[in-house]
């Protein structure tokens, strides 16, 4: 006769993370609000012991995108809230936490979609390179699943306020100065870092409470090593400088 199992309590629900990303958003301001929008960034995905095994990725390569599981770890300690303001109303009309993807959620969890553009096998060190990713540098990963088209692209799906692509909101011009950095910087990490840029700040990454705000006032976010700063003007979003200091 078989014995009962014992009866699982929440208690036990203790996850581990599998993997650690390192992106070039070095801060939670100035992250797309969704994967995709910025197709030109890449992250890497390093699997942590006892996952970095080749076994674990063994049948990955035959998938173009992989959904990815992880913790929002930077905002994890500032709790949930019932109703949140979702950027794209504008930040003026309240939805339920579940009818977002809003961070400050009861469990900080986070679910992205990437393209898996490659991976990286070197003895115990096993990597994942993902494109057009929405994580923070340091993110917690819990588990990766490969997209199934079949199953999780359903065309006669609705979305509610979030049913179209957003458009870029902002046109962006660069400084000579900026300009020139940008050279410089695509030379240093291997990446169309003009695009990058472009695609990061087309979205217009402000708060929503600051639009319409006087224009003059300089924004700055962290990227890769630099600081990335730009201001609003009457014909859209100048690009001062890539600051290394």
């Amino acid at each position: 006769m078989l014995e009962p199992k014992p009866e699982i309590t929440y208690s036990d629900l203790i996850f581990n993370p599998i993997g650690i990303i390192s992106s070039p958003y070095k801060e939670k301001f100035g992250i797309p609000r969704q994967p995709g929008l910025v197709t030109e960034a890449q992250a890497t995905l390093t699997l942590l012991p006892p996952y970095n095994q080749p076994e674990t990725v063994r049948g990955l390569e035959q998938f173009s995108h992989v959904w990815v599981i992880f913790v929002f770890h930077a905002t994890q300690g500032q709790g949930w809230k019932p109703t949140v303001r979702p950027p794209r109303l504008g930040g003026n009309a309240r939805l339920g936490v579940f009818a977002t993807r809003s961070t400050f959620r009861p469990n900080p969890l986070g679910l992205s979609v990437a393209k898996l553009s490659a991976i990286q096998v070197q003895g115990r060190t096993i990597s994942l390179v993902l494109t057009g990713a929405d994580l923070l540098d340091g993110t917690p990963v819990l588990d990766i699943k490969p997209y199934l088209p079949y199953a999780d692209a359903l065309s006669q799906a609705s979305a509610g306020f979030a049913q179209e692509t957003p458009p870029a909101m902002q046109t962006v011009s660069f400084s000579a100065l900026a300009s020139a950095q940008c050279e410089q910087q695509q030379a240093r990490w291997q990446t169309n870092m003009r695009r990058l840029v472009e695609q990061i700040l087309s979205q217009d990454p402000r708060p929503s409470y600051q639009h319409g705000q006087p224009q003059g006032r300089v924004y700055a976010m962290r990227l890769y090593d630099f600081d990335l700063r730009w201001h609003y003007t009457p014909a859209g979003i100048e690009v001062l400088e890539l600051s290394s200091n």
